[in-house]
């Protein structure tokens, strides 16, 4: 397994498609510092009586909307690539023990993400918190300890997306498919799910995976602004993606084919 891990690892950052999914990372981290530089020039230009009611978003808004599209496009790639070029037979005669190959597999590439996501979020978390300093904007600061969970959470759903997408990736074995899957999943069914009668647009949102993050975090006001799911409920939701779709991947890598 260490050597298998070493190998992924050593392929995984030393191809094109990897330092592109990071630099879109480090690109977006940057925008959070864009956006707090706006926050508080746009705050420093309210009369008294509208900063009363003046709300922004946080300063990891814009990784909260990037790192799942990035842990898609990583995790897909991490199997599709190989099927696409063929480089997968080769892989599995230098490693004919699948299961091992799949562990360190979806192993390194959710550890990567994971890492990546980490340290972008409290990058720019810490830096939207310096430029923005001590004005009182409501929703763009709150408690270290609370932001703190929040930005982990972040971090270990973008790792779980990544799971994901490595089982879709190894289902499919195809990267146009697996990543229209996983942006419809993202940004389209949550739109629809919108538009169904009430409780059940609510209700079918919240176990969304990219409403999950907020839940679990236990975010001020979580029942009416970020889903109806508890911590525990929402943790549970995302272990069930991120189990049935690496079941589901393992089953198809193990049995079918290269």
């Amino acid at each position: 397994m260490i050597d298998a891990l070493a190998a992924e690892w050593y392929k995984l950052r030393t191809v094109r498609s990897t330092f592109a999914v990071f630099g879109t990372v480090a690109v977006f981290m940057l925008l959070c510092l864009l956006w707090s530089w706006y926050v508080a020039r746009y705050w420093d230009g309210l009369s008294p009586a509208r900063r009363a009611t003046a709300k922004a978003a946080p300063a990891e808004q814009p990784l909260a909307v990037a790192l799942p599209v990035c842990a898609v496009v990583l995790g897909a790639l991490t199997f599709t690539s190989e099927y696409a070029h063929g480089m997968n037979r080769t892989t599995l005669a230098a490693l004919p023990n699948r299961p091992v190959l799949f562990a360190s597999k979806v192993g390194v590439a959710a550890a990567a993400m994971l890492g990546a996501a980490l340290a972008a979020l409290a990058a720019g978390a810490a830096a939207g918190d310096a430029i923005v300093g001590s004005r009182p904007v409501a929703t763009f600061q709150g408690p270290a300890a609370d932001v703190a969970v929040h930005l982990l959470w972040l971090g270990l759903t973008t790792a779980a997306i990544t799971l994901v997408a490595c089982g879709l990736g190894a289902v499919l074995r195809s990267t146009a498919g697996t990543i229209t899957v996983g942006m419809a999943v993202l940004f389209v069914v949550p739109g629809l799910a919108r538009l169904l009668p009430s409780p059940w647009d609510e209700r079918i949102w919240s176990a969304l995976p990219g409403s999950l993050s907020d839940q679990i975090a236990g975010a001020p006001g979580s029942s009416t602004d970020h889903g109806v799911l508890s911590p525990s409920a929402a943790v549970a939701v995302l272990v069930a993606y991120a189990a049935v779709a690496l079941g589901a991947g393992a089953f198809s890598f193990t049995r079918r084919d290269a």
